[in-house]
């Protein structure tokens, strides 16, 4: 076996844990979903058993997702992009890029609610620009409660104690750049024609 194989198989384990634990399944509904036993599950997951196609078949076809996937090979000859979303806190993520570190783009989806949720502002390390894309979101930044309609934009350090939500308890669409900490996204407000002065 080649050692490019054997460098990607190596990486099937820990990715078949992480997706487990991403769809919150245990190992025991997995062995009885799959028909692969509680302990085979373990030991491949650990990196003690190798990754065959009788066992990722199975696994596939459980998670939903390409053979591709669980192996992590790279797409040939197809252009398209597969976006798999993530559902966190009642809202749902769409993971944009795909790099490790550096800036992470997500489209984020807070959906429609009867009640308005109030607010629970978090904190966390880092910097983030937001762009609303519809409906109309609720922000609340340190001490500062704000209402961004669709068009608008904000940038702040995550370091400050935050919260994002319906305003009006529609469904609300928007582009969430984020990125360590320091790190800042610049957006020129205004005309569309370069300014003539020095920036």
């Amino acid at each position: 076996m080649d050692r490019d194989t054997e460098n990607v198989l190596d990486t099937v384990g820990p990715r078949l844990r992480a997706l487990r634990r991403e769809r919150g399944i245990t190992l025991a509904d997995l062995a009885a979903t799959t028909g692969v036993s509680e302990s085979t599950l373990s030991r491949l997951e650990s990196g003690q058993r190798r990754a065959t196609l009788e066992l990722l078949l199975p696994l596939a076809r459980t998670y939903d997702v390409p053979l591709d996937d669980l192996v992590g090979a790279p797409r040939t000859g197809d252009p398209r992009i597969h976006l798999k979303p993530i559902r966190r806190y009642g809202m749902t993520f769409i993971p944009l890029s795909r790099r490790p570190g550096g800036v992470q783009a997500f489209k984020m989806i807070i959906p429609a609610r009867p009640k308005p949720l109030e607010p629970t502002p978090q904190t966390h390390e880092g910097y983030e620009w937001l762009y609303v894309l519809n409906g109309r979101l609720r922000l609340v930044l340190g001490e500062r409660d704000l209402t961004l309609p669709a068009g608008e934009a904000a940038e702040f350090d995550t370091s400050v104690p935050h919260w994002l939500g319906s305003a009006d308890g529609g469904v609300v669409e928007l582009l969430i750049l984020f990125g360590p900490q320091g790190m800042r996204a610049h957006v020129r407000p205004g005309s569309d024609r370069p300014s003539s002065g020095s920036s």
